[in-house]
C-alpha cells in the first residue's frame, strides 16, 4: 500500500493513515504506519540501516486520517511538548446514526479507561481516576440514514470522541466497541481526522494538513462539504 504524503519536510513527515492501520506496534505483529513510514523514506532516500521516525500522537487503528511522524529527535522532542500542552488544533469528521441536539455545542466528561476491554466509558460528574474530556461539534452534513459532524477535540484521551458521542447517543458508523449495529466490511469505523494545525517546532511556520476521508458510498455523500 502506497502511503499518502500530506506534508514532508526535513523534520517532518505527515500522512492519511488508512482505517485499519495501526499508529504502532502491538501483539498481532501486524504492519504499522510507522514501518510504512520508514519504507518510504528508505527507498525515497535510498538510505541503508535504520531509519529514525517518532510518533508523537497517535490514531486508532479503525480510524482515518491525518497523522504526523518526527524525522529527527529533535523535531519529536519538541512535538511531544506541542501535543501535551495542547498547542495544536484537530478536526475530526465522524459519521454517526442520528442528528445531536442541538446541531452544534460543546460536550465536557469524565473519561475511565478499562484496560481488560480496551474501552472507555464516559461520566457526567468526576470519578476517581477518571480524567476531564473536553470537545466541540456541529453538524454540517445530513443524508437520508447518516449525519456528518466535524469535531474539535479540547483534549486527547483515549477513545475520546468514540466514547463521548456514544455518551450522548450518538453511535460512529462502523463502531461496534460503541455501541453502532454493524461493523464496516474492512474493519474500520466512519471517524477521520480531518485537519491538524500547529506550528512547526523547528521553522516555526504554521502547518496545516488536511486529509480527504476514504471513498466509499457513505464518506462520498460529503465528499465534497
Amino acid at each position: 500500500m502506497a502511503l499518502e504524503i500530506l506534508h514532508e519536510d526535513n523534520h517532518l513527515l505527515i500522512v492519511n493513515k488508512p482505517a485499519g492501520t495501526l499508529s504502532q506496534g502491538d501483539k498481532t505483529g501486524d504492519e504499522t504506519i510507522l514501518d510504512m513510514g520508514k519504507e518510504y523514506l528508505k527507498k525515497k532516500y535510498n538510505k541503508p540501516g535504520n531509519i529514525y521516525l517518532g510518533l508523537p500522537h497517535r490514531l486508532d487503528r479503525p480510524t482515518s486520517g491525518v497523522l504526523v511522524m518526527a524525522k529527527t529527535s529533535k523535531a519529536l522532542e519538541r512535538l511531544n511538548k506541542i501535543f501535551n500542552t495542547r498547542e495544536i488544533v484537530k478536526t475530526y469528521w465522524a459519521v454517526v446514526d442520528k442528528a445531536p441536539d442541538p446541531v452544534n455545542g460543546t460536550l465536557t466528561h469524565y473519561l475511565l479507561k478499562d484496560k481488560q476491554t480496551n474501552k472507555t466509558k464516559a461520566f457526567n460528574k468526576p470519578g476517581k481516576q477518571a480524567k476531564e474530556a473536553s470537545l466541540s461539534y456541529k453538524l454540517i452534513g445530513a443524508s437520508r440514514t447518516y449525519y456528518l459532524l466535524e469535531i474539535e477535540l479540547h483534549t486527547g484521551r483515549h477513545h475520546q470522541i468514540r466514547a463521548q458521542l456514544a455518551k450522548i447517543g450518538l453511535h460512529i458508523k462502523g463502531d461496534l466497541k460503541y455501541g453502532a449495529k454493524r461493523s464496516n466490511e474492512d474493519g474500520g469505523i466512519h471517524l477521520h481526522s480531518r485537519q491538524i494545525e500547529f506550528i512547526h517546532p523547528v521553522s516555526k511556520e504554521k502547518i496545516i494538513a488536511f486529509a480527504q476521508p476514504p471513498h466509499d458510498q457513505v464518506w462520498d455523500n460529503f465528499f465534497n462539504l
